[in-house]
């Protein structure tokens, strides 16, 4: 009898094109949904009958509650090394094995870029304007030349956007709690003399931080107000790191110019969340790792943990 295998998330349909999942199809039978399962029992519902699941990221928990309400679950994939949402603990305690994949850090900063030159240059407004025949011309673009970028996180992701930003002849400055000045100058940057520093002077703020017990709730009602009106938030990181209602108070009072994000508190977002209709909001639905090659990596290892898992000897456990 052949093992069954839930993909979680597939929105756009691609899971089952992304890899070569026909290796492992004499022995598992490999089921793709499409459609988000919110909460607990509906997950606890849909994935009663499965051994296996492959989860993207973090965007759905694993908590020890339902892990127990899957008797037949015996190996969890989620895509990246690292992930906030599963309770290992449990998950050994019913003996469950953990996978996880690799996960390249190019997505993230090209989307970052995507959406700080689309708020710097009005992109999506001019583009609906110029199609819906308005007005021709209506916004003036903010420079990227010469202007300041102050980036939250300097490590794989926040050192790469730190040298588009470089090349762009942007004067660059980052923050974070552990970051050093041998590490700014590695990257060749500026090391801020502190947060509120950072958030003060910079022209574009982007965040590029893990999310944890320190870093929760990092940018908030105060933080942004240090902000100049003119200057850009840029979150494709965590969205717990920065206030989520603070950022729409400051987006609806234009108290900055604008912002964008990637990441939100609760997703996908309830078609009635304040986050759709903020205005001065450039907003993408989680999709810096939302890539050909990544879904490729994705997916083809999760075939790999699979493959790994059944032959005994499982690869890249997690955590």
């Amino acid at each position: 009898m052949r093992l069954r295998c839930a993909v979680l998330d597939d929105f756009q349909g691609v899971a089952t094109e992304s890899a070569d999942w026909s290796v492992i199809e004499g022995q598992v039978e490999v089921v793709a949904l499409h459609e988000h399962l919110d909460g607990e029992d509906a997950l606890a519902t849909a994935l009663a009958d499965y051994d296996i699941v492959v989860t993207l990221r973090e965007r759905v928990p694993f908590p020890g509650s339902l892990i127990a309400r899957l008797p037949r679950l015996r190996l969890l994939v989620a895509s990246g090394m690292r992930n906030s949402v599963i309770d290992y603990a449990a998950a050994e305690a019913h003996g469950v094995t953990v996978c996880g994949t690799a996960s390249a850090s190019t997505p993230p900063v090209e989307l970052t870029w995507a959406l700080l030159l689309g708020l710097a240059r009005g992109i999506v407004e001019e583009s609906g304007t110029l199609r819906s025949g308005g007005p021709w011309q209506s916004t003036v673009g903010a420079d990227l030349h010469g202007r300041r970028l102050g980036l939250l996180g300097l490590g794989k992701i926040g050192g790469r956007v730190a040298q588009v930003g470089l090349a762009f002849g942007m004067r660059v400055a980052a923050w974070s709690q552990n970051l050093t000045e041998e590490r700014a100058a590695e990257v060749g940057v500026e090391l801020a003399a502190s947060k509120e520093d950072l958030l003060a002077t910079a022209d574009f703020v982007s965040v590029h931080l893990a999310l944890g017990d320190r870093t929760r709730g990092l940018v908030g009602a105060a933080e942004l107000a240090l902000m100049k009106p003119t200057a850009y938030l840029v979150n494709t990181s965590r969205a717990a790191i920065v206030d989520q209602d603070a950022l729409l108070a400051a987006l609806h009072e234009g108290r900055i110019a604008g912002a964008g994000v990637d990441v939100f508190d609760v997703e996908p977002l309830p078609a009635d969340h304040p986050m759709r209709t903020a205005p001065r909001l450039l907003a993408t639905p989680h999709l810096g790792y939302v890539s050909r090659a990544n879904y490729a990596t994705y997916y083809g290892q999760a075939v790999e943990d699979i493959q790994a898992y059944l032959t005994g000897s499982p690869v890249r456990r997690l955590p």
